[in-house]
């Protein structure tokens, strides 16, 4: 079993059904598995479930709310496997996701943070083993002159296990 910890974004409705109707056709990989977020840790698999969430508790009581834009969207190669993926990236909010991830990382999860991968605040929206068909997604998305505000106000912790996904806890961002 993993642990992560994910941000579910506030999203207006109409963002959401878009990005979700191009997730359905785009996002074979993770479409069934999870809603659109940001994902702030990464699967832990050696830490004790009632650990990782006393940690997340703890840090998660000094971190704040925040607001972002999303306005472009770029191609990533997968470092550990084949897949190209086809991220949001935000231009306002990035500090914020940023920050919160290190914080996230400061204390017990500091040896299972990954300093040889580049940290990109994304959500993800589609996944496939040509690089090209990857890159024809990121062109349809900056052809458009799109802008997807919204905000993040809790942080979730969840159990992923044979690509399952259990809710374990929320903590609510201060304002």
């Amino acid at each position: 079993m993993a642990y992560l910890v994910v941000a579910f974004p506030d999203l207006s409705t109409s963002d959401m059904d878009w990005i979700q109707e191009y997730r359905q056709k785009e996002d074979a990989l993770y479409y069934d598995v999870i809603a659109p977020h940001f994902t702030l840790v990464f699967p832990v698999f050696d830490i004790e479930a009632s650990v990782f969430l006393k940690e997340m508790e703890q840090i998660t009581k000094e971190l704040r709310s925040f607001t972002f834009t999303l306005r472009s969207a770029t191609i990533n190669k997968d470092s550990f496997n084949d897949y190209f993926h086809t991220f949001l990236v935000p231009d306002e909010g990035n500090s914020n996701i940023i920050k919160i991830h290190d914080s996230l990382y400061s204390g017990l999860l500091k040896e299972h943070l990954k300093l040889d991968i580049d940290f990109i605040p994304h959500i993800g929206i589609g996944n496939s083993l040509d690089k090209k068909a990857c890159k024809n997604m990121v062109d349809s998305w900056n052809i458009v002159d799109f802008e997807i505000k919204g905000s993040v106000s809790k942080l979730t912790v969840i159990a992923l296990e044979n690509n399952i996904v259990q809710p374990l806890a929320e903590f609510i961002l201060k304002k």
